[in-house]
Order: C-alpha cells, then structure tokens, then sequence
C-alpha cells in the first residue's frame, strides 16, 4: 500500500518513543510505501487534496530517523492510507486539517477518521460517559469554576485542548491561585477550562490504555515524579509495567463499540484509579513502552486493523 504521514518534523522524533515512527516503521516492515509531509503542507486545490512532502525510508539511528526523497507535490486521493499524526494542540490549524482531510472519504482511508477526531477531542468525549469520569466542569466563566472547587476542594485545572501535561495545575484547599490562574489562560485564550476533582490514585500512576479498532491491547502505568501531579512522560512521569484491572476492562466494553463505530482506530485512554480521565484519539502515544514491557507488536495489531479496512 502507499501510506501518508501527516506529522510532525521527522528529525525531532525520538526513535526509541515515538508512536509514529513506530507505525512507520511498522508499515514499512510490511512492505508499504511511506510518503511523510508536514500539516502546512497540506492544501486544496481545485477539488483535489494535495501535500508537498517527501518519500520516506525510517531507519533506527538516532541522528536521522528517516532518509527523504526530493520534495514533491502529491494528489492524497493516490494514497490507500493518510494518518493524522500531529501533535496537539487543536486549534483552528488542526481542525482545518481533519476538514480537508475529511475531502478524502471514499479515496482513502484516513487514520484516526478525521470528521469524529474533530467531534470527538479528547477532554470532550469523555463528557458522553459520566458514569466513568470523575466530577467535571468544563467552563470559562469564574462563578462556575469557583463553586465548583467550593464543592470539591481539591480540583484539577487545564486548558480544553491541551496535551502533554502542559498547563495542568493541582488547586487544593489552600490554594489561592484559582482567580489568577483563570486571568492568566483567559487573557491569552477564548477557550474554556475544565475542571476535574482531584483524584489522590494518581500518586499510584495514570495508567494509559491502548485500544485498537475499540479492544484494549495492553497498558503502561506512568508514574508522576517527585513532587509532580502530573505523570505525563513528557514532563517526567515514568512508565511502569501493568496490567488491565476488571475496571479497566468495563470501561473498555462501555467506550470501546462506540469507538469502533467512528473509525476511531489507535485510541489512548487514561485511567486513574477507578475513572476514566481522557480519550486520546488526535496524536496518542505509548505504542513503544508498552510493546517493550508486553512484548507484543502493537504496532502490527494497529496495521492489521487498517489492512482489513483497505482491502
């Protein structure tokens, strides 16, 4: 097959880490084509979605993760397969992508489904299983978050369409911060907070679930730091070997039909303690780490899932 990469710079991945390089990687063992252009490269032009990138060959040296062809403009509607891989955070610029991306139904086949990536953010979905989460609030209004943390005293605060544990703050009952906090995100952003009460599981870790086509593959437990609430290994959180508890698996069987459904492929979720936190499906992590403790090929279950639909 001839499979696209819309992602981040190639030559900043971390080829022990990287998600995407993996799936590459992957792709490429099984004999496919991989093509790799930046998301400002991509465009419409006069009814045909096109990018400017370069053919790709992904090789595991740490100085140059991949070897790249001469630029070149490509009709995306060639390809059996495009993959939404970067990053966060989803502003205006991501969510232009997936309306483009969108344009390729029919031609082929694009991962995660880019109409319900858009619907679907992960701080968001989460909102149709509230069963499964812990006490939220998503709001930009002051009065609300307030009488909010007057419920539930110890909360966390975060931007809506973050990622990476950046911007991710711990107010307890001592804390005065909250008011300034709130003139802070507002005075840069038109975007709503949510709110979550504080969950004290996560000293034990926030374990990241991996699903695939909607099953669960797998988990890795990250551990926050010294001194840290959040566990993102982005920011130091440590990854640790773990297994599914009977409440992971609910949560699984609750969201996993629904995810199938919106074509909603590689998908991870986040876990602490008994709730259910966020449904990472734009750019998720942790394909990596888990196959390094499982000793399964994830990434081989993901391209499986995606070989079926193709064909």
């Amino acid at each position: 097959m001839k499979i696209a990469f819309q992602m981040d710079p190639i030559e900043n991945v971390d080829i022990n880490a990287d998600s995407s390089f993996r799936l590459a990687e992957e792709a490429q063992a099984r004999g496919h084509e991989l093509f790799y252009y930046g998301p400002d490269h991509l465009a419409y032009q006069q009814g045909r979605i096109t990018a400017r990138g370069q053919d790709m060959t992904v090789q595991r040296v740490a100085d140059q993760p991949a070897v790249l062809g001469e630029m070149r403009e490509v009709d995306l509607a060639d390809f059996d397969v495009v993959w939404l891989r970067q990053d966060p955070p989803f502003d205006m610029h991501y969510i232009t992508s997936t309306h483009l991306l969108d344009r390729l139904k029919g031609q082929a086949v694009v991962v995660n489904d880019p109409f319900w990536v858009r619907n679907y953010p992960e701080k968001l979905l989460v909102l149709d299983f509230p069963d499964l989460t812990p006490p939220t609030t998503v709001a930009r209004d002051l009065a609300t978050i307030k009488a909010f943390k007057a419920e539930h005293r110890d909360i966390i605060l975060k931007p809506l369409y973050g990622n990476g544990g950046a911007g991710v703050f711990r107010l307890d009952e001592q804390d005065r911060n909250l008011t300034s906090l709130h003139e802070l995100f507002t005075g840069f952003s038109r975007e709503p907070l949510i709110v979550q009460k504080f969950l004290p599981d996560v000293r034990n870790g926030d374990k990241r679930i991996i699903l695939v086509d909607g099953d669960p593959v797998g988990a890795i437990n990250r551990v926050p730091a010294e001194g840290e609430t959040r566990s993102n290994m982005h920011v130091g959180g440590r990854p640790e070997q773990i297994g599914l508890t009977a409440r992971d698996k609910e949560i699984c069987a609750a969201i996993g039909p629904l995810l199938r459904e919106k074509g909603q492929v590689f998908v991870g979720i986040d876990v602490i303690g008994d709730y259910l936190t966020e449904i990472n499906v734009t750019s998720p992590t942790g394909i990596q780490e888990l196959e390094r403790f499982d000793g399964v090929n994830i990434a081989e279950k993901i391209w499986q899932a995606i070989e079926a639909k193709v064909t």
